[in-house]
């Protein structure tokens, strides 16, 4: 290596914290050729470039294990600030953009929305190396807030961002103003409970099948307890875009190590430790399980009994306060907004 290559790899790797706003992602879709599949749609680029989210997208640049990775991210002001941020942590299948409804009313209610994707996920870097852990991603999620000038924010984590919540209240307690749990997965360990490890090899070969009528069915079964609505097809779309594009091998990839951390990485043990006000919002007709398809049939049926496991992590967690929703799934903020949001708002009022 050159003195000039050695000086551009130490200008590289001393990089740590670098914020800029980005207004525009970088090619449009590409339009699917009609009837060429029976998943035909719109083609996403790797990071989600041409799919538009409702607010100016920033990306986030940190030197992480050894190369710089981008955080993409909308930070929303609002109109009639009351001195609070919330930040808004998606689940493995959602991304940011999926929060607009949240972020309308939060910021319509006074508060300050951050929502990142998380690397490896939507528009944010998906390397070809990477060792994902909760800690790395509240690692990385700690380092934008402050960059953005966050001394303290409550957390509102669904699904798998409710094991990066849990991680990064137990990380940086003192700069945790709240925690509010949305149908988060890992309360319990489903690799003790009887679920077969898959390598990551298997799942980089399963994901690399995903099509956009696997996402909706399995989402109309599990996020929706087995309702419909076209307002959930953009979000399948989404996802099924990045598949159907250029990037899906990386895609597929970061996406098969990002459910090895998850099966491998549980947080419930840890829940008696949290210190930080918890609220559990929790649609109870959820049933998710990371590898409950892989189960043995007699284990299968004890995976993912939501109304128990909610019950169990609010006994566990310190004065946490459970709130259920018992016609929801998986993901109560899009099923009914207007109750949803009603709840959220008088919780995140109760902490004042």
């Amino acid at each position: 290596m050159t003195l000039i290559s050695r000086s551009i790899c130490a200008v590289l790797a001393s990089v740590s914290l670098i914020a800029s706003p980005v207004f525009a992602d970088e090619a449009a879709s590409t339009p699917a050729t009609p009837g060429a599949t029976n998943d035909d749609g719109p083609v996403y680029g790797p990071e989600l470039q041409g799919f538009d989210y409702p607010y100016p997208v920033g990306r986030f640049a940190i030197s992480s294990q050894r190369q710089i990775v981008r955080m993409a991210y909308m930070d929303v002001a609002s109109k009639n600030p009351n001195g609070r941020t919330v930040v808004l942590l998606h689940g493995k299948n959602f991304c940011a953009g999926t929060w607009k409804e949240s972020i309308d009313v939060l910021t319509n209610a006074g508060y300050r929305v951050i929502a990142p994707d998380q690397i490896g996920f939507c528009k944010s870097t998906k390397p070809t190396r990477y060792q994902y852990t909760f800690q790395q991603l509240a690692r990385n999620t700690h380092a934008l807030l402050e960059a953005l000038g966050v001394k303290k924010a409550t957390l509102v984590a669904h699904s798998t961002g409710g094991m990066i919540a849990v991680r990064y209240a137990l990380m940086y307690p003192q700069d945790t103003e709240q925690l509010v749990l949305v149908n988060p997965i890992g309360l319990e360990d489903w690799k003790a409970k009887g679920v077969p490890s898959i390598s990551i090899d298997d799942w980089y070969t399963r994901e690399l099948k995903t099509t956009a009528d696997g996402i909706r069915k399995y989402e109309q079964s599990t996020y929706y307890a087995g309702h419909w609505d076209a307002r959930y097809e953009p979000w399948v779309q989404m996802l099924a875009g990045m598949n159907r594009g250029p990037g899906k091998d990386l895609v597929a990839w970061n996406s098969a190590l990002l459910y090895d951390m998850i099966y491998t990485q549980p947080v419930v043990y840890e829940f008696g430790q949290i210190c930080t006000p918890t609220l559990l919002l929790i649609g109870d007709k959820d049933t998710t399980a990371i590898g409950k398809d892989r189960a043995p049939p007699d284990i299968r049926p004890t995976l993912g009994r939501y109304p128990e496991l909610a019950k169990e992590a609010a006994a566990a967690i310190p004065g946490a306060k459970l709130v259920e929703f018992p016609d929801f799934g998986h993901a109560p903020q899009m099923q009914d907004p207007q109750a949803f949001h009603k709840a959220l708002l008088e919780g995140l009022a109760a902490r004042n």
